[in-house]
């Protein structure tokens, strides 16, 4: 746990698997901020100080674990959801919808009896 005095003399407490956490769920900055409870910048110089780098970049690279969870949740999904293995392969695979238009004019009449109206 890491403990940085704020300016009003509380103490930013976070623990950095805490953190790296957050940033797997896609939290932004303003939802990490306001889950410690500190201002942006408060967030950046923690950062700074733990990675060596800003907020976003660390982000960047820690949000890799959410995304994987997220996609092997999908693949998970599309063992019993067809519509998830229609996106998937869409996405992966190269697959597409194809719609198959086919005009046959030999089969085409032009009906010309629309009754006349009468005059008023």
């Amino acid at each position: 746990m890491v403990l940085r005095s704020l300016p009003n003399g509380d103490y930013f407490k976070t623990k950095k698997g805490e953190f790296e956490k957050l940033c797997s769920l896609q939290c932004t900055l303003d939802e990490v901020c306001d889950w410690f409870g500190v201002e942006d910048d408060t967030l950046n110089s923690w950062c700074k100080k733990t990675y060596g780098e800003t907020f976003s970049v660390v982000f960047k690279k820690k949000r890799g674990k959410g995304q994987i969870s997220l996609r092997r949740i999908q693949w998970r999904l599309a063992e019993h959801n067809p519509s998830m293995a229609i996106w998937l392969g869409k996405q992966y695979l190269g697959q597409r919808d194809s719609v198959e238009q086919v005009e046959n004019k030999e089969n085409i009449q032009i009906v010309n009896d629309v009754p006349k109206s009468k005059s008023v």
